[in-house]
């Protein structure tokens, strides 16, 4: 490797190639960071360490991205870890409620640049999981089961050997296959529950959004660090609990719009284009069991508020 910056024709063929795996690259960033900021952070670095190497050493430019990636992913979040093990305030509150950022778009219209991103129906649910796991086994399960990096390819990231990396996908697998909440896949039925809530809440029918939410509903509520000195992200269990959170927050619902949150459908309040929370829901038999919020607004600046829907649910 020459440790030089390419210029030139050379440079911008190479730059050329590589915005072909781009959008790969971005969903591969996405899993492993669930964040669209940090993603786009993560190609770009990508993209540097690229440009400061020979290509003619490079034999698999795709896999090369791909791992390279995966690398400054880890970084990304083992750094996020060690600042984890020391809390401000000593709590870990702000990170139980985390909720990762959100793909949105409008349920009549699926963006061909963000298709990428729907591949292997990644939704904030599973993100949420993944949240969970070790930076480690979260590379490991993410660059093998989504995207088929080989474990001798793994291996050299995570400095273990081929078997070893195999037992961090396999302990990652196991914990995401019982953590991982199963929803109903069909959008067309997400949207008549998700019609039936926002209608229950707008006219602050407790009982029509009891009757809507699994007695063991999980709602998690991610509202950024601080607001006024005060915590006020948080978890509520329990469907009276949140049937209660819902009505404390009706007047929200008049403005809210039901859009699809990465591969479900969900809600968005964006009065005047301007994104003020959003909601991803898990669904069991018509009755909602998870609900994920963002209400960060740092994070939802960075957002923009889907067109139109439309009537039509289906791809």
């Amino acid at each position: 490797m020459t440790g030089e910056t390419m210029t030139g024709s050379g440079s911008e063929e190479l730059a050329e190639r590589f915005e072909g795996y781009r959008g790969h690259l971005k969903a591969v960033a996405y899993r492993m960071l669930g964040s669209l900021t940090e993603a786009e952070d993560a190609v770009q670095e990508a993209w540097l360490r690229l440009s400061r190497t020979d290509p003619d050493d490079i034999q698999n430019l795709g896999g090369w991205l791909t791992t390279v990636t995966g690398r400054v992913c880890l970084d990304l979040l083992r750094s996020r870890t060690a600042r984890r093990e020391e809390p401000v305030g000593g709590t870990h509150d702000t990170y139980d409620t985390f909720v990762p950022d959100p793909v949105l778009r409008p349920l009549s219209h699926l963006d061909p640049a963000e298709e990428v991103l729907q591949a292997d129906s990644v939704g904030l649910a599973l993100l949420v999981v993944l949240e969970n796991l070790a930076p480690d086994e979260r590379l490991a399960f993410v660059l093998h089961d989504m995207f088929a990096v080989p474990f001798d390819d793994i291996a050299p990231i995570v400095e273990r050997s081929p078997a070893a990396t195999r037992q961090l996908a396999s302990r990652a697998r196991r914990r995401v296959r019982g953590a991982t909440p199963s929803t109903e896949p069909d959008l067309g039925r997400q949207k008549e529950v998700l019609d039936a809530f926002l209608a229950a809440s707008r006219a602050g029918d407790f009982e029509a959004l009891l009757a809507l939410l699994h007695p063991d509903v999980v709602l998690r509520a991610d509202s950024g660090e601080l607001v006024r000195g005060a915590a006020v992200s948080k978890v509520v269990q329990g469907a009276k609990s949140v049937a209660e959170q819902a009505l404390m927050f009706a007047r929200f619902a008049q403005s809210a719009e039901l859009v699809l949150v990465n591969d479900t459908v969900g809600m968005v309040n964006a009065p005047e284009g301007r994104v003020q929370s959003v909601m991803a829901v898990t669904i069991t038999d018509g009755r909602i069991t998870g609900m994920y919020i963002l209400a960060d607004p740092e994070r939802l600046e960075r957002l923009e508020a889907p067109g139109p829907t439309g009537p039509d649910t289906r791809r």
